[in-house]
């Protein structure tokens, strides 16, 4: 039995098989929307993107995106968790970037993109 013929309606038979047989599972999907809540909030975003062009400490983002150090750290945290920063010991202070992967590179092109944000140059 065909996988379209557990639709109710059949539209576009060949195209409802292919997607049909290609839905990615939910654990793939829930790394999708991990990452997506990962940047689901304008500091945590805005801070991610500062990090994707430079390494910087907390002192020195908190200034940037004015706000406290312990916020800036909580947003640190939750992003590192997510591992889209990586973190570096410089002396007695963490230098933060973001990471190398693939998913924090297609992020940071997403927000640009969806924001019409250019690099620095």
């Amino acid at each position: 039995m065909p996988h379209s013929d557990i639709l109710p309606h059949h539209h576009h038979e060949d195209l409802e098989e292919n997607v049909i047989e290609n839905i990615p599972d939910i654990e793939e999907i829930r790394l999708v929307a991990d990452a997506l809540k990962q940047l689901g909030d304008p500091s945590r975003l805005q801070i991610f993107w500062i990090l994707c062009h430079c390494e910087e400490c907390v002192a020195n983002l908190a200034a940037m995106v004015n706000m406290s150090s312990p916020a800036v750290s909580h947003h640190l945290r939750l992003l590192k968790a997510g591992g889209l920063v990586t973190s570096t010991r410089r002396g007695k202070e963490m230098h933060y970037r973001a990471s190398d992967s693939e998913l924090a590179q297609s992020l940071h092109l997403m927000i640009e993109k969806i924001g019409q944000i250019s690099c620095p140059g």
